[in-house]
């Protein structure tokens, strides 16, 4: 399908993925403004990501030189421990030879090159881009490599699917009032009514999607509700250690969760969800982070509130028959270098109704 609505980056798939391989400094071979506030963003979370500012005549001439001293002044000044070389539009296009330019800058810091642009049409090209070199430099073992090849691909499949990337074009949209969809809940759970409780969510931002659970717990702690969450600790370092974190304080709070897959399997969780649902035959469900990995026939007959991060997956959960669907607009920047779980805009309006 060709979209006309703009799509994730590969280039900045690659820096998110490069972070969750704990590479602490990426090197963007390009112009300074490329990918400009995905990088300010990183700088918060771990890893620091600098550019080789190329220009116009770098553009004809090659910037080879340039990346060379970028090299070394990055391992002089900062003593990363991996650092990894990612390329743009215009390093691709010239034919810049980034491994030479590693072993020409003579560093001793383990680096990689990762050999993208923004070309691609699925962004899940520069994840890819950037986990095969680092497993060809026993970063990562090849069998999770080919794992991260099967999640990425469940996920891709659930984009085209259901979610934001099922039409050429979806128009963003707010979704439904939180605090009309929060009173509705609240009285579904005070009305003895069965209900579960469950979060999808895509790495870090279970940071903020775990407190949705939270909230729920704490505004009616003697529901018939039960927890469910993708906490299990599998995937790449970073997403390993979030996952360990998140299901530390929940249960710390409160909620002990039935665990149903990892971070990063959010695209693939949807068929296990919906065995949960259908041996637990809820009335209602909350349904947090990547709501449409689940079918929409698992979902029949039950009050589904859903909550994204996505604009535009308002209107394809509203197709497929959510009741009420919310998103937190700000989650991406708030849950970017962050320890601990974070407050969201459902779960303060679920806690300020109650």
């Amino acid at each position: 399908m060709r979209y006309v609505q703009p799509r994730p980056s590969s280039i900045v798939a690659a820096l998110y993925t490069l972070r969750d391989l704990d590479v602490d400094l990426a090197i963007l071979h390009g112009p300074s403004g490329c990918s400009f506030k995905h990088a300010r963003l990183l700088e918060e979370d771990g890893i620091r990501v600098l550019t080789t500012s190329l220009g116009d005549e770098e553009f004809i001439f090659g910037g080879q030189r340039l990346l060379e001293d970028v090299l070394r002044y990055a391992e002089e000044e900062f003593a990363p421990k991996k650092i990894a070389v990612v390329g743009t539009c215009v390093s691709m296009i010239i034919g810049e030879d980034m491994e030479a330019a590693i072993e020409s800058s003579g560093i001793s810091t383990p680096a990689i090159a990762v050999n993208i642009h923004a070309g691609f049409r699925e962004n899940i090209d520069g994840v890819i881009a950037a986990l095969e070199p680092a497993a060809a430099a026993g970063w990562i073992s090849s069998e999770e490599l080919e794992r991260q090849r099967r999640v990425l691909a469940a996920a891709n499949a659930t984009e085209r699917a259901r979610g934001a990337a099922c039409k050429t074009y979806i128009s963003p949209s707010r979704g439904d009032l939180k605090h009309v969809a929060a009173t509705e809940l609240l009285s579904l759970a005070r009305s003895g009514k069965r209900g579960l409780a469950i979060m999808n969510a895509k790495k870090e931002t279970a940071y903020m999607f775990a407190d949705e659970l939270l909230a729920l717990h704490d505004t009616v702690p003697d529901a018939d509700i039960t927890y469910v969450a993708n906490l299990e600790g599998r995937g790449l370092p970073k997403v390993r250690g979030d996952a360990t974190a998140i299901l530390a304080e929940m249960r710390e709070r409160g909620v002990d969760p039935v665990l149903c897959g990892a971070l990063d399997e959010y695209g693939e969780n949807g068929s296990a969800i919906a065995e949960i649902i259908a041996e637990s035959h809820p009335d209602f469900v909350l349904l947090v982070g990547v709501p449409h990995a689940v079918i929409p026939e698992a979902l029949q007959g039950i009050t589904v509130f859903s909550v994204t991060n996505g604009p535009r997956q308002v209107s394809p959960l509203k197709e497929q028959g959510h009741a009420y669907v919310m998103v937190e607009i700000d989650l991406h920047p708030k849950t970017l270098g962050v320890h601990e779980i974070v407050e969201s805009e459902f779960g303060a309006v679920l806690r300020s109704v109650a």
